[in-house]
């Protein structure tokens, strides 16, 4: 005997996805941790003047607390500045989209520009590492590649 379906379609809901201000993902409020599913989630992942959302059969919204993306580790290889995000990607940064913003966190874009990443504490230490620091001006000043890029507070 076959089980009769205990909700018709008209029935179903969206998922209510979220990712939290650590980059975690999550269904309702239960932490999605599978890899592969978090990979499929981070892959698909867009964003337009509505939000962020995934866009399947339907449009599912995506409730970003701070950004989608953390930059876990920041350093410099050769000439090029290159971040591994937490999700294990990594990716180069282009030093022009480094800001700081709120209470002195540093972002970035990534993903080809699509998204901006906050760097975690490890990483913005692994960036004023790499930055020159003015005391009399209080300015950071990192070099790469022959040129300069002011880290100051965008908003």
């Amino acid at each position: 005997m076959i089980a009769e379906p205990t909700h018709t379609p008209d029935q179903w809901r969206l998922p209510k996805l979220r990712v939290d201000v650590n980059g975690d993902w999550f269904d309702d409020d239960v932490e999605i941790t599978h890899v592969g599913i978090l990979a499929n989630l981070r892959s698909v992942l867009r964003r337009d003047a509505q939000g962020y959302y995934i866009q399947t059969r339907v449009r599912i919204p995506v409730e970003v607390e701070d950004v989608p993306f953390v930059v876990a580790r920041i350093e410099r290889r050769g000439e090029v500045l290159h971040a591994i995000l937490s999700d294990g990607t990594e990716a180069e940064v282009d030093p022009t989209t480094l800001r700081v913003g709120h209470d002195d966190v540093p972002y970035c874009a990534v993903r080809d520009g699509a998204f901006e990443a906050r760097l975690s504490r490890a990483a913005a230490f692994q960036l004023l590492a790499l930055a020159d620091y003015d005391e009399g001006t209080g300015r950071g000043t990192l070099r790469v590649g022959g040129r300069e890029y002011p880290l100051r507070r965008r908003a």
